[in-house]
């Protein structure tokens, strides 16, 4: 009996510590995630799993703090709010005010469009009827919650119904025992509360719904006297409009969560039906269930904002916006616009700015753009006609650029390790405001040494947009003092910074103003090349080292190779010894026994000495032989239209062009009587977008010539003369520009649906467009990129500063001088390009994808003598001895097979 005392009492003692111990561990979750969110106030899953803790704890009261905490920062989902006001609800009811619950469901049907909420909303308020004016006001929330949740195609039904229901059962409460009579009140009673009943039937039926043909026979049996012809011809209506949208319901049923493509397709189609109210229905339904798409709450609030217009929807809308989706600053910066737009005071759109400052944004341009936003409606609050002294939002606008500056500096440069506005865009327009609507030059002057200072003084674009303010808003002396800087701290275009110069010194200047100039900018213009020179020395002298190292590893190659071909040899040496030796010197082949050794070499593509005349060699024989068959075929051809002076070579043309012969024979003729056109095809029959066109005479080739660039097909044809490349090296196909044009830009970024009359509307308001080239694949599809060429320099620049950065259709373009790379006709990495080009250059296993040119264009450009040739490309002059090319590596263009073939000849 102690025994089973004592053992009793262990597992007594077990329970209790057992007991202790979850307590003691629940606590310490409690403070772990107390203490999380106290570091991060939006780490949302901390936030759910404390709820779920403390309501297994039964701590009631810091339950409610939390949800409330949680409350402020997210909206919350559906099943939180139910479980949270069910919980609200089993406490009051031991508690007279039932307020505080009507205000948690007043803020619960906020966050998003729930029917449930709707629904146990009107249900709570039914239990406080017998207060005064609550018969009122359970009607009214009846009324608002068919507004809100009514077309809700699939759970809108049960709000109607329910309220339905409570007004049948009111109906219930003034009709008459049987066999007493009403008096006049009572049957005005009795009769306003039939036509409740009968309105709320008519409305619902006017209401597409999955399944209302069952409201229909229900009122059809109610009503004494029939249902109406007017109330039938809505219900008609309504199931034609059920009929349209129920495959996207049917959709929404059967795909998986989170449906936002289904969802995305029913209100593409509501867009275009056109109805707002049920419009913004679908977009609210989406929502419910995408709350963290930061796409769809932008398209809903930009919908709201230009279709809508109601103002209390619309800003509720982008506050839910940003609150279930904080980290996206697009929303925020709407949300900034609507308060502007629909006249919110000051101090609300200060406080919904320093939420934006303060909800985590995931880059520093974030923080850029949502200052900016800021910035400009403070800016808009300025009434610049007052004077400088007398307004006070022109101090608080002064204010809060100083306030950005130092944002931008310590918090997010702390964060991101930069400032995200690395071209000082704050202080620029900071600037601009100061010279154009203060008259203040010497602060817009101070705010520009001070963006100079920010490691801007090295491009040229900077100090551009600094001489355009002088010129603007300044003076010729500071204008000249600013380019004079310019000139001494461009390093990425000093040539084009001193062509502004002396444009300006052109037009302003005095003799000893222009004598200064030119010597300062030859000065500049000189260390710029010593320094390039320097550059290109070190270079070529790494390419070199990289060489001698190359060619060590190719002779240890070499070597090993070596070694294994004796190895290889020997052992095949002895393996043909013993074969003669068991087959008494008769050689033995494998495969077909009786076929001679000469035809099965010449199938297996070893020798074709003793082929039969006209022998072919099979489809599944050695690939190599067939493809050199056919190359041979192919050069035996072409000599007789290559070295034909009476012949062009048509080039560009589109790989998919149909019967190309007959449609370049319609083009050519009116050059003069065509002799043969010979496309030239691919092995598997398809066009490889060249041919050959012979005339009769040739003089025709003249008149081809002049077809060069004509479009075929939507593609430009080149049109060249027909040149033998072999016998003429120097001979150049590239028909463009190498140099820098200082008349043309250079635009890349644009949208590929970009054309030629949309381009030239962008640029004709800077200048005027003499010619647009739109950059093309061979397919015809185009890159993106575009040359456009205006009258002079000076439109050119102009059109540099204003559309570099310029958004077109939704793509940031970049714009820039003119400046093309020397061109070699070879693609990177071909094996002509190995071959032709020295190895000191790109080391020994030639020029990696990635590897950058560090070699500046200039030095390019001043190598060699420069010719004209026929097609007005600039020909460089190629060095004539294998010495030559190395003393001026980094200086010539790579040599070719020919070159080097002629330098060995002359050995």
């Amino acid at each position: 009996r102690s025994a089973t005392t004592n053992q009793q009492r262990h597992l007594l003692n077990h329970e209790l510590f057992c007991s202790a111990f979850l307590l003691i561990e629940t606590h310490t979750h409690t403070h772990i995630y107390i203490y999380n969110l106290s570091i991060n106030a939006f780490d949302y899953n901390c936030h759910i799993d404390l709820i779920k803790l403390l309501k297994q704890e039964g701590e009631l009261v810091r339950l409610r703090k939390a949800r409330q905490k949680m409350s402020e920062l997210f909206p919350l989902t559906e099943e939180i709010w139910l479980d949270w006001l069910k919980d609200e609800i089993r406490l009051t009811e031991e508690e007279p005010n039932r307020e505080k619950v009507y205000e948690l469901f007043e803020t619960a049907v906020i966050d998003y469009i729930c029917p449930d909420i709707w629904l146990e909303y009107a249900q709570y308020s039914i239990g406080g009827m017998g207060s005064p004016g609550g018969m009122d006001k359970v009607r009214s929330i009846f009324e608002r919650a068919v507004t809100a949740v009514g077309l809700h195609m699939t759970k809108g039904h049960v709000v109607w119904e329910a309220y339905r229901e409570f007004e049948n059962v009111m109906l219930s409460t003034v009709q008459p025992p049987p066999g007493r009579i009403l008096n006049h009140e009572e049957q005005e009673l009795l009769k306003t509360q039939i036509e409740r009943i009968h309105t709320l039937f008519r409305r619902q039926l006017a209401v597409p719904f999955m399944d209302m043909e069952a409201t229909y026979a229900e009122y059809d049996e109610w009503s004494e006297h029939g249902v109406a012809d007017t109330v039938i011809h809505q219900y008609k209506k309504a199931l034609q409009q059920m009929a349209k949208c129920k495959s996207f319901e049917e959709a929404l049923i059967v795909a998986e969560p989170p449906k936002l493509a289904e969802y995305q397709s029913y209100i593409d189609f509501e867009l275009k039906e056109g109805d707002p109210a049920r419009v913004q229905i679908i977009f609210e339904r989406t929502l419910a269930e995408n709350c963290l798409v930061p796409d769809m709450w932008a398209k809903y609030t930009t919908y709201l904002d230009r279709q809508l217009k109601i103002k209390d929807m619309v800003l509720s809308s982008h506050e839910r916006a940003v609150r279930n989706c904080p980290w996206t600053m697009g929303l925020w910066k709407s949300y900034l616009l609507a308060l502007e737009r629909h006249g919110a005071d000051h101090q609300t759109v200060s406080d919904v700015f320093e939420k934006a400052l303060n909800a985590g944004f995931i880059q520093a341009t974030d923080y850029v753009e949502i200052w900016q936003a800021y910035l400009d409606y403070l800016r808009r609050r300025v009434d610049f006609s007052k004077g400088e002294k007398s307004s006070k939002e022109l101090e608080e606008l002064r204010g809060a650029f100083s306030r950005s500056l130092d944002y931008m500096k310590q918090d997010v440069e702390e964060r991101f390790s930069e400032s995200g506005d690395s071209s000082c865009i704050i202080m620029q327009i900071w600037a601009r405001i100061e010279a154009l609507h203060c008259k203040n030059i010497q602060k817009a002057r101070e705010l520009w040494d001070s963006i100079m200072t920010k490691g801007n003084a090295k491009y040229a674009n900077m100090w551009l947009e600094y001489y355009n303010l002088e010129r603007s808003y300044g003076d010729p002396l500071h204008c000249r003092k600013a380019l004079h800087r310019a000139v001494q701290c461009t390093s990425d275009y000093p040539e084009h910074v001193s062509e502004v110069l002396l444009t300006f010194e052109r037009v302003e200047g005095s003799l000893e103003d222009w004598d200064v100039a030119v010597q300062k900018t030859e000065t500049r213009l000189n260390r710029i090349n010593v320094q390039r020179a320097k550059v290109a020395e070190k270079e070529a002298n790494l390419a070199g080292q990289d060489v001698g190292r190359a060619d060590q590893r190719r002779k240890t190659k070499a070597d090993k190779k070596g070694q294994k071909n004796v190895q290889k040899g020997t052992r095949a040496g002895e393996k043909r010894k013993a074969e003669q030796d068991d087959n008494s010197g008769t050689k033995r082949h494998r495969g077909n026994g009786n076929q001679p050794s000469e035809y099965m070499e010449t199938e297996t593509g070893l020798s074709g000495r003793n082929a039969p005349p006209g022998y072919k060699p099979a489809a599944h024989g050695n690939k190599r032989a067939a493809a050199a068959v056919h190359k041979q075929n192919d050069d035996d051809d072409k000599p007789e239209l290559r070295n034909d002076n009476s012949s062009v070579f048509i080039s560009n043309l589109a790989y998919t062009l149909e019967e190309p012969e007959a449609k370049l024979r319609t083009q050519f003729e009116t050059c003069g009587p065509v002799k043969q056109i010979r496309p030239v095809f691919g092995t598997k029959g398809n066009f490889k977008g060249y041919c050959y066109v012979q005339f009769e005479s040739t003089v025709s080739v003249a008149e081809a010539l002049k077809l060069d660039r004509r479009e075929v097909e939507g593609r430009p044809m080149f049109v060249s003369p027909c040149v033998d490349k072999n016998k003429n090296p120097d001979f150049k196909m590239f028909k463009y520009n190498t140099s820098m044009e200082k008349q043309k830009i250079f635009i890349s970024g644009l949208p590929f649906s970009c054309n030629k009359e949309q381009l030239e509307e962008i640029c004709k308001s800077h200048g005027t467009v003499k010619d647009i080239r739109l950059v093309t694949y061979r397919s015809g599809k185009p890159k993106g990129l575009a040359y456009v060429e205006f009258a002079d320099e000076a439109q050119a620049s102009q059109a540099v500063l204003k559309l570099d950065g310029m958004c077109v259709e939704d793509n940031t373009i970049s714009v820039a001088i003119s400046n093309p790379p020397s061109r070699n006709m070879d693609k990177p990495g071909s094996h002509r390009l190995m071959t032709d080009m020295p190895r000191q250059v790109f080391g020994a296993r030639g020029r990696g994808r990635t590897q950058l040119s560090l070699l500046p264009r200039s030095l390019h450009r001043q190598s060699g003598s420069v010719s004209k040739v026929e097609n007005g490309t600039a020909a460089e002059r190629m060095p004539a001895t294998a010495s030559e090319a190395l003393n001026a590596a980094g200086e010539t263009k790579p040599l070719s097979n020919s070159d080097f073939a002629r330098m060995l000849l002359s050995k």
